[in-house]
């Protein structure tokens, strides 16, 4: 309920709406809200054959009742909107006049527009922003590129049925790209162009039966100030967050390989906002005849410095893995590799392993760089750690790293995560305190690779109410026989 023609009747509307779901007990139900222009229609809809009549709403309301349609129950109330649209531009119009509206206007224009960063969605704010209060209907259009054609992205009436009419009238209008005035069908148009930076974004074109005042131009022009500013902004971060989207995929793997007696589950979750590259990331391809390499790291720190070091790390350790290095060896010459970026390195958390499939199970040579330690969960429900902490990458030039050998048998389960799991904080607690990961893992004995890596999952989100601040990824290992 966005639409400030009918904000005198939100509240009463709010309370019908109230009123009507608590009849509807336990069962399942939509809310609809519907803006007719002179009223606001509030629905409850929902699929269950009931007899029971409904209560009269105690708010006074122009028609309320009871339809079905599409094998739905409606339950619906209709309440008048005080005055028309052209009725409640005229009267806001005077108290411009007579007080200080504008700022309490403008601010609260600003705010609806810091409120997306969504590009879609601000023509459609801005349209409900200037109607009824400027104009009776509002066309926005946007620019993709200069010698681009602009493009009708919103159209709002304070009247919702003649959107449809108002369309197909506007097909003629030919939309200029400068401050003018004209007069199209039966209404007097304003045009405002959407400049931002330097750059054209778009136009907003307003109109009404009656010529614009002085106040009313003003405020359009104000409003499209900020609305293009607003566009612009969210027109950049949703290219910053494609582009880092972009970047995140390209740091994990490409395919999933078939590995002879291995059944396998991954869970990758970056916490940052849209814009940011996570830290965290894993891996899992074949390094040879007869022998696969895994990785599951956490780079310290997000962005497009961490995503780097990811990088710099999955393309070290796949290379040197085809050369024939042994896993020691790799995460030896990553270490140095990491050094040498210096200022740019990052420290790095890093499980790497070699997979050899064997008669009785898998073979693992692992090493654990600075990282949580490696679970193995027997069929008995047994959690044992398997991996010796050394020194994480990044830190010192000299350290020499030894791998450690792990037989997983017919059933067994290897778990590795990041530190997003097991520093995932309740209040002073985190989950691993007490080996709670240990206790988690052991209840997912008899389960296949991909259930135990959504097992851990669903623990580590319901471990705190409040969303993760720190990426997450779940690598799983099982010896499937």
């Amino acid at each position: 309920m966005t639409a400030w023609a009918a904000s005198a009747v939100l509240d009463s509307a709010e309370q019908v709406v109230g009123e009507l779901a608590g009849q509807m007990a336990d069962v399942s139900f939509e809310a609809v809200w519907k803006h007719l222009g002179d009223a606001v229609q509030v629905e409850l809809r929902h699929h269950v054959d009931r007899d029971e009549q409904p209560k009269a709403p105690s708010v006074e309301v122009e028609e309320w009742g009871i339809t079905y349609a599409g094998g739905s129950r409606v339950l619906w109330a209709r309440l008048a909107v005080p005055g028309s649209g052209e009725t409640v531009l005229d009267e806001w119009s005077e108290e411009t006049s007579r007080g200080p509206n504008r700022l309490g206007f403008l601010a609260d224009a600003s705010d609806l527009l810091a409120g997306t960063l969504d590009p879609d969605m601000v023509p459609a704010i801005i349209a409900q922003i200037v109607v009824p209060r400027l104009a009776t209907w509002c066309a926005v259009y946007t620019t993709e590129a200069a010698s681009a054609p602009d493009r009708l992205a919103y159209l709002w009436h304070s009247d919702e049925s003649r959107i449809d009419r108002l369309r197909e009238e506007l097909a003629g209008l030919t939309v200029p790209r400068t401050v003018a005035m004209q007069h199209h069908a039966d209404s007097h148009v304003f045009a405002v162009p959407l400049t931002a930076r330097g750059r054209a974004l778009g136009v907003m074109c307003l109109g009404r039966p009656d010529r614009f005042p002085n106040e009313a131009v003003q405020f359009a022009e104000d409003i499209a100030r900020r609305a293009a500013l607003a566009l612009d902004n969210a027109r950049l971060y949703a290219q910053q967050a494609a582009a880092n989207r972009a970047l995140q995929r390209s740091l994990l793997p490409p395919s999933e390989p078939e590995v002879p007696g291995l059944d396998y589950g991954v869970v990758y979750e970056p916490a940052g906002e849209a814009n940011e590259v996570g830290g965290d990331f894993y891996d899992l391809f074949k390094a040879g005849d007869g022998s696969w390499r895994f990785a599951i790291g956490d780079v310290c720190g997000t962005g497009p410095e961490a995503a780097a070091v990811t990088g710099l790390a999955r393309h070290t350790l796949r290379l040197l893995a085809r050369e024939g290095y042994g896993v020691a060896a790799v995460l030896g010459r990553l270490n140095q590799a990491i050094l040498e970026e210096g200022e740019r390195a990052r420290f790095l958390t890093l499980l790497h392993g070699e997979i050899t499939p064997t008669g009785s199970g898998l073979e693992l040579r692992m090493v654990s760089a600075g990282h949580p330690e490696a679970l193995r969960l027997r069929p008995s429900g047994v959690v044992e750690a398997v991996t010796t902490p050394q020194s994480l990458l990044g830190v010192f030039p000299e350290v020499v790293f030894e791998a450690d050998t792990v037989h997983l048998e017919r059933d067994d389960v290897l778990l590795a995560v990041t530190d997003g799991v097991t520093e995932r904080r309740s209040g002073n607690r985190l989950l691993d305190d007490d080996g709670g990961l240990s206790k988690m893992l052991a209840e997912c004995a008899g389960l296949s690779a991909k259930a135990v890596a959504e097992r851990i999952r669903r623990g580590a989100a319901e471990f705190a109410p409040e969303p993760s601040a720190d990426d997450l990824a779940i690598l799983v290992l099982r010896a499937a026989g």
